[in-house]
């Protein structure tokens, strides 16, 4: 099985953990199962949906193993190595493709804030080297590395390594990336980072996205391939239209609602922002998936922010129930039963918030 461009939909695999914050192996092989017989392209662990902040490496080795054990040959893996650390981020990617990953995933580095030069050359580059028989994709999210690969970086890093054939883009910023288009020419893979930005991305003639490293395929990657498959053969319509179904989960990979709290006699109304993975898990908890939610700092949602996520699964399993059915199948659920249980709903949200 060989990679020779990324296309169609990656799945950004979840971490199952158990309620003792141990990984949840058994879980973790029937999400993968779910994915492969789901027809997904690609499989990416380890990754900002995977918790990699909160896993030791050890543990993060041994969940890139089991996914490459699990899969056989049935899907690629972009494995997610990157680091703060060049060191470190050197290491794990020489074990992840030494275990068999088709490619490697690095997002820039956080925190330290290097300038895109720094990235091009100390970090991006330094892997791209050492690494030369293998793809390496840089992964560039400003949001939460707080720096970010400029596009004329992205391009000779491109020329200086004939392995750096794509990158994964999630700054939500179309002109940054028609910009990268027309730098990196045609022969160079642009990967969505975000849900809802795809059709955009893939059906503008500017920047020509190939396909999407998901997170709402964690529920329905059936669709989200189908959706892709779809715009990158420019039928817009099948696109548009499985893009409008998925369009209440696309929503959902941030939440942001109002909440109260009370100060010394003082009510004051404050916004909570539950970003990625946490919603992505509370729905995957609600709908029988997984039994635990993600490691502290991560917690659990407000009452509001959960009500947001029941709603649109329910919207999808309204409208489109065909989405999520497989999810019955695979897990041996109900939808109409859990999607109704408001006890259940109520017990992923942060008691008495």
């Amino acid at each position: 099985m060989e990679l020779r461009r990324f296309e169609g939909a990656w799945t950004a695999l979840v971490t199952p953990f158990t309620r003792s914050d141990r990984i949840s192996w058994p879980e973790f092989e029937r999400l993968v199962d779910f994915q492969v017989s789901q027809g997904i392209t690609g499989l990416v662990p380890t990754g900002t949906t995977g918790e990699s902040p909160t896993l030791t490496w050890g543990e993060h080795n041994k969940v890139i193993e089991a996914t490459l054990r699990l899969r056989g040959s049935r899907c690629f893996v972009l494995a997610g190595t990157g680091s703060n650390s060049t060191a470190e981020a050197l290491r794990g990617s020489h074990h992840a493709l030494e275990a068999g990953a088709e490619a490697v995933l690095l997002v820039d580095c956080y925190y330290n804030g290097p300038s895109s030069l720094e990235l091009r050359r100390e970090y991006h580059g330094v892997i791209a080297d050492a690494c030369r028989g293998a793809k390496v994709v840089p992964y560039i999210i400003p949001g939460r590395s707080g720096t970010a690969l400029a596009p004329e970086d992205l391009a000779l890093l491109a020329l200086e390594h004939p392995n750096v054939r794509a990158v994964k883009e999630a700054t939500g910023d179309l002109a940054r990336m028609a910009a990268t288009r027309t730098l990196v020419g045609a022969d160079f893979d642009i990967l969505s980072g975000d849900d809802n930005l795809t059709p955009a991305m893939m059906s503008d003639p500017a920047i020509r996205a190939s396909g999407v490293v998901s997170v709402v395929s964690n529920v329905a990657p059936a669709a989200v391939e189908r959706m892709a498959r779809a715009l990158a053969q420019g039928n817009r319509s099948e696109g548009d239209r499985l893009a409008n179904a998925l369009e209440p989960l696309f929503g959902i990979v941030t939440v942001t609602v109002a909440s109260e709290r009370t100060i010394a006699g003082r009510t004051l109304t404050v916004r909570d922002k539950f970003r990625n993975p946490l919603p992505i898990k509370t729905l995957m908890r609600g709908l029988g998936m997984i039994r635990a939610g993600c490691r502290r700092p991560l917690g659990h949602m407000t009452r509001a922010g959960v009500a947001v996520v029941r709603e649109a699964a329910r919207a999808v399993w309204r409208a489109n129930p065909e989405i999520l059915a497989p999810i019955e199948t695979a897990f041996g659920v109900s939808l109409d039963h859990r999607l109704s249980n408001d006890e259940l709903w109520a017990s992923l949200a942060y008691p008495n918030d």
